[in-house]
Formats: structure tokens, C-alpha cells, sequence
């Protein structure tokens, strides 16, 4: 510690000799500080002052530093900016391009645009948060357009639903127009247009050739503007739509979509309204729609490149072509009115001309109108059963009277008649036939026509239109004519003048039926000479009209003699006859005689209608006598009649020689000998042996076939007979005081017994 301290003072010492050693310099500053500490202090003021002063001078500059400070850095911003700006605006140009196009509905354009803002323009702006926003409303934009698009399809579809039948009516009139200028062209270049080339609507009416002959001439200038699918209809939507989708990559879709809703459509199309059968403008609509919808589908395939495919569309139209002749069979079947049938035909091969137009088979469709057509024939064959049915109750059947030239002309124009016998005779007079037969030949030459109106546009032969010409004109005449006549025959109000006049008709008929070949053969332009030709059937329907009009005279005569002998009032119990014959019975044979002098009227200008009217006379005669003889006869048997005297016997004997002598009179020239007496032999028999009362000749002779009462049958005499035993018998009080009466009572018990025995070995022997 004492070292510590002395080495402590020793340092202290030399500080103090340090201190002293610099104390005077440092008074010497502390002297000199304080002398510069005044102008310090001036210093310092002068100092302040000055910063003052420089702070007040620099604050402008400071101000116009920072400004262009400022400025450089905005300027530095901008051009950034512009960079930026310049990369972005084609993209928002884009977009915005993009947007106009979605609001003027440039769909497609609108797709491309995207195409090429993702493709192009995004990629190099893809850190801004703007492109993000339009890259996520891209894909709803795309899906945006493909509902637009097919939204406008459906609009498309529904709008082509409903121009259908517009765009085929026009298609179908300008078909119909080409075929009518064709039509006009052979007729102005001298060629001889054939019946059975493709007439489109039948026969083409002269004012529609005159018409197509004034447009030829008028610098071959259309009165109509020709009209397409396309000019009806915009297609846009449909190319819009396709485009679309292909640009999506979706067409496929599409095109499936398309053709589905097609085929819905068509499904449609062929539905027919229920009551389309009453009325054309039904099956003009109907086939007009069907027409418009593979119009359009035409235009489709041609247009675009695979939405619709020939194979599609010939699908499309077997299916329809399968429900149309569906359709149309069920429809036609229901037409009652030729007028309609013949127009729906027309329809149908207009119909058929323009879809084949458009590359679409059609053959199937003429062959339903040769099932048509027979539709046709049956609604004409209804209509003319109607004619004929008129003209025959209208007739009066008197043979026609002509008083001039004119008149004779007049039927002649009418019906082939000709008769050499008649042509010598003076006027006024009368032709064989009633009125009825010019009009049923007129009237069949009108089915003829009628017949060949259908026959033509079947893109058929003049041969085979001449066969169906043929085979309608036979069911006519075989079935419609034949029916009406049988029917004519059968009505009660026909007399026999009535039907003797129909049997003068239907020969005349029958006759006529070579014109009707040669008429057929005429409009046909056939040669005579073709081989195979269908022959009218005519003959054999007049032959069997007239025989059924003969077995009808022959009935209502056998009915007329019982209506006459149902007069019959005999007094089957007179002792004594009148002496004179039966009023009835004259009355019955002047009404014969009449009656046989209207067969007078039967054609006889030539020998074989001179042989005819004289067998049906004959045979008309025959059958009368033997039906008044028959009648008579039963008259005597009647099983109600009970008592026969002789008196009414011989007054039944003075009617029988009243027949006789009628008979033997001649009433029908022609009989051989007494050929129409022999009606009576049977009834004269048994009369001659009642009246004679020659029993015993009978008896012996019976069975031997030179017997005198050779048709007298013993059960007919055992009959009558009886009936005279039981008016004996009613006498046999007075017939006791009789002797006479007596024996006639004897031998007639007799006579009874052997008549008996004979009709029971008769019996016996069978």
C-alpha cells in the first residue's frame, strides 16, 4: 500500500508538472476562445441570417425541383403506360369488337374473334386482371352463341313448319308451268303431242295453252316471277348454326339434332286432317306441305356440305312415300264424287312430277293410281247408275217420232242408226227405238271420256290405255247398264208395250256396241289391227236383258189371265148353261189379241230380228195358253169347290171353245198347224168325256196310245167326278122316281169304283 501510494504521488506529481506545463497555453486559448467567442456569436448570427436567407431563396427551387421531379416521374409512368396501353388495346379492341358483334348477332364473326383474342392477343396480356376476367366469360359467350344459334333454329324450324305448304304449292305450280310450256312448245313446233305422254293435270285446258302461248310470244317474259325455296324462305339461321358448330368442333351434335327434329317434322307433315277427303284444297295442302318439306331439304343438301345426305333425305322420303300411300288409300276409299277423284289424281301426279324433279322415285305412285283409278271407275259406275236409272224413268217407251231431216239428223248425231226400209219412208215418221237409247249411248260415250281422263298422265301406252278404256266401258255395260235394265224389268208400273219396247231398245243397243269399239279406237289412235284388243261385253248384257225381259212378259201375261180369271163367278150347280160364253173369259181373250198385235212392233229389218220377234211371240203365246189351259184346269179341281153340275160343265166347255177358237185363230203368225191348240188337248179331253159321257170308250181304251182320251188322267176324272156324284147324290130324293137317274147314279158309282182302282194301280205301280 505505501508503494502503491508513493507511486501515486509520484503520478500525480507528474500531472501537476504536466498542468503546469500546459496551464498557460490553456489560459492562452481560454484568452484566445473567449476573444473568438464575440465573433462567434457574430458569426453564428451571420450564419443564421445567411441559412435564412438561402432557405427563403431555395424554397422556389426546391419547389421547381420537385416538380420536375415530379414530372420526370409522371413522364416515366406514361410511357410505361403507353407501352402497356399499346399491348393491351388490340386485345380490348378485340373484345370490344367481340361485344358489338354479339349485340348485332354476327355470331360466327363473334367466334372467330374469340378464336383469335385466345389465340393472339391474351397470351401477351395475361398478367392483367382484366384478361382474366375475359378469359373466363370466353366460354360463357361460346355457350351463349350456341344457345342463340339454336334457339334461331328452332324458330327456323318452327317458321319452315309453317311456309311448308307455300314453298310447295310453288314448287308444284312452277311444275306444272314447265309442263304446260312444254305442252304449248310441241304445239307451236307442229309435233304430235301423244295422249299418253306426262300430262301434268290431266287435260290441259285450251286457255292455259293460249295463256303459255302469249307468254312464248311476248319476248318470252314471265306474267310471275319464278319463286325459289331460298326467295320464301331465309337459311341463314341454318348456315349460321352449322357454321357455329363447326367452328365449336360440335357438329356432329348438330347434325343430329337437325335431322331428328326433321324427322319429327316429317311425322308431322304426313299427318292428314281427318276430313281431308271432302274436299282438293285438303289434298292440295297435304301435298303441298309434304312438297315444301323436301323442297327445303333439297336445298339443305345441296347448300351444306354433309347436314343432310342423299341418304338421309331418301330415307326421309320412303318413310313419307310409305304414309302418303297409306294416307291416300285410306282418303280415296272415301271418295264418293268422280269430279273429286279425278282432281285428287291430278294433284297426285302433279304432286309426283315435281318431287321426281328433285331427284325423288316415284314410281310407286303411279302404281296406287291404277289403284285409284279403279276407285275412279266405281264412283263413276255409281254416278251413271244414277244416269241410266234417270233416263229410263223418264222415257216414255214409244218409238222416237221424227217429222223433218232435221230431226233425223238430229238423233242420228246422236246414235248409229241406220235402217235402209225406213230411209224409203215419207215424213213424218218413227224410228223403232224410244228416246232412251240416243241418250244411254251418249251417256256411255260420256263414261268413256270421263273414264279417260284418269287413263291419261299414268306415263302409260296408247295400248294399255285403250285395254283400261276397254275393261271400264265392259264393267259398265256388264254391271252398271245390265243392273239398271234388270232393275227396269223387275218395276211393277212396266207394262208389256213397255217391255216389248226394251227389247226393240237393247237390240238396237246391242248393235251400237261396234260403234263404241270403233269410238275407243278412234281417241286411242290404236290400229285396228293391234293384236290383243279387249272386245266389248255388250252383246252378251243386251242378250240377257232381253231375255229377262222376255220371261218378264211371259210373267206378267200368265199374271194379267189370273187377275182375269180371278172374275171368274161360275154357278157350279146350274142345271142349264148361259148358252154364251163368260163375260170374264171375252174380255180375258180380247185383251190377248190386243196384246200379241203389240209384238208387231219387234225390229224385223233383217231375218234374224224377224226370227227373234216371231219366237218371242210364238213363245209368249204358247206360254199363255198353256197357262190359261193349266188355270182353267185347276179351276175345275179346286179342292173348295164340293158339287159340279153338267149345266155348269157345259157352261164351262162353251169358255174352253172360246180358247179353242182363239187359238185356232192365228193371234201370233208362225205356228205350224195346230201346235197352239194342243194347250187345250187336256182340258178338251176331259171335257169331251164328261160331256159325251163316253165311259166306257175310256175304260177300255185306257193305256193304249190311240185311246181318244189319251191325256185324260184318271185321278184328274176320279176328281171331277166325285164332285158331279156329290151334286147326284144331293138329287137323290127325286132321282129315285127317276129310273134314268137312277141308272146314271149306278153307273157313276161304277165308273168311280174302276177310276179308283186305276189311280190305285197307278200307285201301286210307281
Amino acid at each position: 500500500m505505501e508503494k502503491l501510494d508513493a507511486r501515486i504521488r509520484n503520478h500525480d506529481r507528474e500531472i501537476e508538472k504536466m498542468c503546469n506545463f500546459h496551464h498557460q497555453g490553456f489560459v492562452d486559448a481560454i484568452t484566445e476562445l473567449l476573444k473568438v467567442r464575440a465573433d462567434a456569436g457574430k458569426l453564428k448570427v451571420q450564419v443564421t441570417d445567411t441559412n435564412r436567407r438561402l432557405q427563403e431563396a431555395g424554397k422556389e427551387v426546391i419547389a421547381q425541383t420537385e416538380d420536375s421531379i415530379r414530372c420526370r416521374i409522371q413522364q416515366r409512368n406514361i410511357a410505361t403506360v403507353v407501352d402497356k396501353l399499346q399491348l393491351c388495346l388490340p386485345a380490348l379492341e378485340m373484345y370490344s369488337k367481340l361485344k358489338e358483334q354479339m349485340d348485332v348477332k354476327r355470331y360466327y364473326s363473334a367466334l372467330k374473334t374469340m378464336e383469335q383474342l385466345e389465340n393472339i392477343y391474351l397470351p401477351k396480356v395475361g398478367q392483367y386482371r382484366f384478361c382474366q376476367i375475359m378469359i373466363e366469360n370466353l366460354p360463357k359467350l361460346r355457350e351463349e352463341i350456341k344457345d342463340i344459334s339454336m334457339s334461331d333454329l328452332k324458330d327456323f324450324l318452327e317458321s319452315i313448319r309453317k311456309h311448308s305448304d307455300r314453298i310447295g304449292e310453288t314448287a308444284m305450280k312452277q311444275a306444272l308451268q314447265q309442263k304446260t310450256f312444254h305442252i304449248a312448245l310441241h304445239k307451236q313446233t307442229g309435233m304430235n303431242y301423244k295422249k299418253s305422254a306426262c300430262v301434268v293435270n290431266g287435260i290441259v285446258p285450251e286457255d292455259d295453252h293460249r295463256r303459255s302461248e302469249q307468254n312464248a310470244d311476248e319476248d318470252g317474259e314471265p306474267e310471275e316471277e319464278v319463286l325459289t325455296a331460298q326467295d320464301l324462305v331465309d337459311f341463314s339461321p341454318v348456315y349460321r348454326c352449322l357454321h357455329i358448330y363447326s367452328v365449336l368442333g360440335d357438329k356432329e351434335t348438330f347434325e343430329n339434332y337437325y335431322r331428328k327434329q326433321r324427322r319429327k317434322q316429317a311425322r308431322l307433315v304426313l299427318q292428314p286432317q281427318s276430313n281431308m277427303h271432302e274436299t282438293v284444297e285438303g289434298y292440295r295442302k297435304y301435298f303441298s306441305q309434304i312438297v315444301g318439306f323436301f323442297v327445303v331439304e333439297d336445298h339443305i343438301l345441296h347448300v351444306t356440305q354433309g347436314l343432310v345426305t342423299r341418304a338421309f333425305t331418301d330415307e326421309l322420303w320412303n318413310m313419307a312415300l310409305a304414309k302418303i300411300i297409306a294416307v291416300l288409300r285410306t282418303h280415296s276409299s272415301y271418295c264418293t264424287d268422280p269430279d273429286l277423284v279425278l282432281e285428287l289424281k291430278n294433284l297426285i301426279v302433279v304432286f309426283a312430277d315435281t318431287v321426281q324433279g328433285y331427284g325423288f322415285l316415284v314410281n310407286r305412285l303411279f302404281d296406287l293410281l291404277f289403284e285409284i283409278r279403279d276407285q275412279y271407275n266405281e264412283t263413276l259406275l255409281k254416278k251413271w247408275t244414277g244416269l241410266f236409272r234417270e233416263i229410263f224413268e223418264t222415257d216414255n217407251y214409244s218409238p222416237i217420232p221424227i217429222a223433218n231431216e232435221d230431226e233425223l239428223r238430229t238423233v242420228i248425231s246422236k246414235f248409229p242408226f241406220q235402217d235402209s226400209e225406213l230411209d224409203k219412208q215419207t215424213f213424218p215418221k218413227k224410228l223403232p227405238m224410244s228416246q232412251s237409247v240416243p241418250q244411254i249411248y251418249m251417256q256411255v260415250k260420256e263414261f268413256i271420256y270421263a273414264s279417260l281422263k284418269f287413263s291419261e298422265s299414268l306415263h302409260r301406252s296408247s295400248t294399255e290405255i285403250d285395254d283400261m278404256l276397254r275393261k271400264s266401258t265392259n264393267l259398265l255395260l256388264t254391271r252398271t247398264l245390265s243392273g239398271c235394265l234388270q232393275n227396269l224389268i223387275k218395276k211393277p208400273h212396266i207394262g208389256l208395250t213397255e217391255l216389248v219396247q226394251i227389247i226393240i231398245n237393247t237390240t238396237h243397243l246391242e248393235q251400237a256396241c261396234k260403234y263404241l269399239e270403233d269410238f275407243i279406237t278412234n281417241i286411242t289412235n290404236i290400229s285396228t289391227e293391234t293384236v290383243h284388243t279387249t272386245r266389248l261385253y255388250g252383246l252378251s248384257t243386251f242378250k240377257d236383258a232381253r231375255h229377262a225381259a222376255e220371261g218378264e212378259i211371259y210373267t206378267k201375261l200368265n199374271q194379267k189371265i189370273d187377275e182375269f180369271i180371278q172374275l171368274a163367278d161360275y154357278d157350279w150347280t146350274m142345271s142349264e148353261p148361259d148358252g154364251r160364253a163368260s163375260g170374264y173369259l171375252m174380255d180375258l181373250i180380247n185383251f190377248l189379241r190386243s196384246t200379241f198385235q203389240v209384238f208387231t212392233h219387234l225390229p224385223s229389218n233383217t231375218n234374224d230380228h224377224a226370227a227373234m220377234s216371231g219366237k218371242v211371240a210364238q213363245t209368249a203365246c204358247m206360254s199363255a195358253c198353256k197357262h190359261l189351259s193349266t188355270s182353267l184346269t185347276q179351276m175345275l179341281l179346286d179342292c173348295e169347290l164340293k158339287q159340279i153340275s153338267m149345266g155348269a160343265i157345259q157352261q164351262f166347255n162353251l169358255d174352253v171353245i172360246q180358247c179353242e177358237l182363239f187359238a185356232s185363230s192365228d193371234p201370233v203368225p208362225g205356228f205350224q198347224g195346230d201346235t197352239l191348240q194342243l194347250a187345250f188337248i187336256d182340258l178338251r179331253q176331259l171335257l169331251d168325256l164328261f160331256m159325251v159321257w163316253d165311259w166306257s170308250t175310256y175304260l177300255a181304251d185306257y193305256g193304249q196310245p190311240t185311246s181318244k182320251y189319251l191325256r185324260v188322267n184318271p185321278s184328274t176324272a176320279l176328281t171331277l167326278l166325285e164332285k158331279m156324284k156329290d151334286t147326284s147324290k144331293k138329287n137323290q130324293l127325286f132321282a129315285q122316281f127317276r129310273k134314268n137317274d137312277r141308272d146314271k147314279q149306278r153307273l157313276i158309282e161304277t165308273v168311280v169304283k174302276q177310276l179308283r182302282s186305276l189311280v190305285n194301280g197307278m200307285s201301286h205301280h210307281t
